[in-house]
């Protein structure tokens, strides 16, 4: 979503890092692309000029306290960071939990922002948590929408209160406040309301929410943006904000191309911290947000604390430890070994996402975007189609064996000669890791993937080199 934020952003300090001493029109200039960048993102207008004023007056003020040789461009770009942090809502904001339950959340937004998928989003990341959600479908103007809270919720595997069809027919109001006291008598400790909303904010819309709101009391009122709706974004939170109020902010829809100014304006707009984040179609798709990893992503500084949690969630432990006491007993990497990696890097959703984390990701855009995320699956499915016997062995896979397993996965006798190959390669790099000792608590189907080095041999000692008699010359020997 921010790559073309990213890029320019990495663009203005890769100028400013060529420069030695950074003088105050280095700062000004800066500032003109920074201010270009962002307005391009659709950021408005109030809240660049706001960024960058105060970026330019702290940077200054940064330069004119630093010794001379100190890395005056880091400091440019530590200030920029710091700022990008606080405009996004400085340190990440949880839910409230009310102290008798249940602890009810309202939300509230326009049509097409996807608040009935957000609805289930957020109650499996509850759920899964250990609490007791309950979805209330109290969105009867929508078509539809009652089935398809109905539907998403049963994929979360978490219950939905759905009294009337929807599809016009029924009262909002009532369904919410019966769904409320539905969850008191059946111990929910969450509950979580999904309304209706419109193409655009009106007072129809504003008055059912703000009924709704009344009739319950909730403990959070979350406002859903579609994170693609671009300058508009500010004049519909400001509008929500004024008339049901919201307590934080959902972006939706990260996963798409949109230009990112709508999680840049609305926290200094409305004063309200983004609370969640939703990164695609999935209901594991979507996370607490934490400002200072998204401030790093656009400064192309990558989110390696978001990619070690989702690799510690997709990696079991009891597996992995499995595997690593395996490699240390001196016993092979198997193709059984290699399927049980794949799983668990198709857990962690596309490849292409993943490694857009990485620092320096921007850079190598054109590469990343070229990963064909269907890969793992085409390994899969031919590894599943190998007996027991072929993937403890793969010295087993003669001609007639390889074609088998080609018609087994629906795949080419080359697609498998292919992966055979690169499985060889995996096992002699669990050899080399072997040898020179594996790195603690990372999975050993990811070290080989992530194409760890072959470790090179050790070198003889090299014979001890006589001292000169010159005191002068032996000291400087010594020191070297």
């Amino acid at each position: 979503m921010f790559d073309s934020l990213g890029s320019r952003f990495s663009s203005a300090f890769g100028a400013l890092r060529s420069r030695g001493k950074i003088s105050a029109g280095d700062i000004d200039k800066t500032c003109i692309e920074i201010r270009q960048a962002l307005l391009e993102a659709d950021v408005s207008l109030e809240v660049v000029e706001d960024f960058v004023s105060t970026v330019s007056a702290k940077s200054l003020s940064t330069l004119s306290e630093l010794q001379s040789g100190a890395n005056q461009a880091q400091a440019v770009f530590d200030v920029v960071n710091a700022e990008l942090i606080q405009i996004l809502g400085g340190a990440e904001r949880r839910i409230s939990f009310a102290k008798n339950p249940p602890t009810v959340i309202l939300l509230a937004g326009l049509q097409g922002a996807g608040k009935t998928t957000l609805a289930a989003k957020l109650a499996k990341f509850y759920k899964d948590q250990g609490n007791t959600p309950l979805l209330v479908a109290s969105d009867l103007q929508r078509p539809n929408a009652v089935s398809q809270l109905q539907v998403v919720g049963e994929s979360a595997g978490v219950a939905v209160f759905a009294p009337e069809p929807g599809n016009g027919v029924g009262d909002p109001v009532k369904v919410a406040r019966d769904g409320l006291a539905h969850a008191k008598a059946k111990l929910y400790n969450m509950v979580i309301v999904d309304t209706a909303g419109r193409l655009g904010v009106d007072r129809e819309l504003m008055q059912e929410a703000i009924a709704i709101r009344d009739a319950i009391n909730p403990d959070e009122v979350l406002f859903v943006v579609d994170s693609m709706i671009g300058q508009d974004a500010v004049r519909t939170a400001k509008a929500f904000s004024d008339g049901v109020g919201f307590d934080g902010v959902v972006l939706t829809k990260l996963d798409g191309d949109a230009k990112g100014g709508a999680a840049l304006s609305i926290t200094k707009s409305t004063g309200k911290p983004i609370m969640f984040a939703s990164t695609g179609e999935k209901l594991n798709d979507f996370d607490i947000f934490y400002p200072e990893r998204m401030a790093s992503r656009i400064l192309g500084m990558g989110d390696v604390a978001t990619l070690a949690e989702q690799a510690k969630k997709a990696f079991d432990g009891d597996s992995s430890a499995k595997l690593e006491a395996k490699f240390a007993s001196g016993e092979d990497f198997t193709l059984e070994d290699f399927l049980e990696q794949l799983e668990a890097m198709s857990k962690m959703g596309s490849m292409t996402k993943l490694l857009g984390m990485l620092p320096g990701s921007a850079a190598m855009k054109k590469q990343i975007d070229a990963i064909d995320d269907s890969e793992i699956t085409k390994s899969k499915s031919i590894v599943q189609s190998m007996t027991p016997a072929e993937r403890r062995d793969p010295k087993l896979l003669n001609g007639s064996r390889r074609a088998r397993i080609a018609l087994g996965a629906g795949r080419k006798v080359a697609d498998v000669n292919s992966l055979v190959e690169k499985f060889a390669g995996a096992q002699k790099a669990m050899k080399s890791i072997r040898n020179g000792g594996m790195p603690a608590g990372m999975p050993a189907g990811m070290q080989a993937g992530m194409g760890v080095p072959k470790l090179s041999k050790p070198q003889p000692p090299q014979k001890k080199k006589s001292k000169s008699g010159n005191p002068a010359k032996r000291a400087l020997e010594e020191q070297g």
